[in-house]
């Protein structure tokens, strides 16, 4: 028998958190629900959920430190649940690592589609490739690896979640071609992600962060258009 993809519900308010699971449990997952941030860590260690829908406004650790935690140990898909609607509050949640962010109130179909999308994203994304895709991408000081997924910069593996190896894969595949954040929008996150672009920029703050400056290469912005994998010659 298939084991059933595990969710975990972080959030402090029971009716809330038990009408999640309903929705969840209606679609086949197997849920467990945490209501502070120390259950929650507890819970991503014992249960090993395949994707977290974390609060923000918790008791004691807030989501925002729990994100900080779990990405500090794994790549687990996180999806950030607030009523919280400032850009401040979205762009920080996705700087720490989360994968997508939703404002309550929100519609229960399009919780569970962003759910669905995230977890094929995840899973599917090393299988997508086309046969005459490479499975690695090297520059001087860089390999970027599709089948184990795996980054390694100057000898040393860089933790990199699936979003932001997509995306540099992405670009570097395509050496000095200038892509808009739509276009890497539709390309990383796929159609059906109901997102800003200023998701984009997130991480490409993130990936400058972790590769730093090259001479031999460099993720350039393009100003009023988008980005490219810039090879310097």
């Amino acid at each position: 028998m298939t084991a059933k993809t595990k969710i975990l519900i972080v959030d402090d308010d029971e009716n809330i958190a038990e009408l999640i699971s309903l929705y969840m449990t209606k679609e086949c997952f197997e849920t467990e629900i945490a209501g502070d941030g120390e259950s929650a860590l507890a819970a991503v260690e014992s249960f090993g959920p395949d994707l977290i829908l974390l609060d923000i406004m918790l008791p004691g650790m807030d989501g925002y430190q729990v994100c900080r935690e779990v990405r500090a140990k794994a790549n687990t898909p996180i999806i950030m649940l607030s009523a919280k609607g400032e850009v401040f509050d979205k762009v920080l949640g996705l700087e720490l690592g989360a994968d997508d962010y939703m404002e309550k109130p929100f519609d229960s179909k399009e919780l569970v589609a962003r759910v669905k999308a995230v977890l094929r994203r995840y899973k599917a994304a090393p299988a997508e490739k086309k046969e005459d895709d490479a499975d690695c991408i090297e520059y001087p000081d860089l390999k970027v690896n599709r089948t184990d997924y795996s980054v390694l910069y100057k000898g040393a593996v860089v933790d990199m979640p699936p979003k932001e190896l997509e995306l540099l894969y992405f670009l570097a595949a395509s050496p000095n071609h200038v892509f808009t954040r739509e276009q890497l929008l539709d390309q990383i996150w796929g159609y059906e992600y109901v997102g800003d672009t200023r998701t984009v920029d997130v991480h490409i703050k993130r990936l400058r962060e972790k590769l730093g400056d090259n001479e031999a290469w460099a993720i350039s912005t393009i100003w009023g258009i988008g980005y490219k994998f810039e090879v310097r010659r």
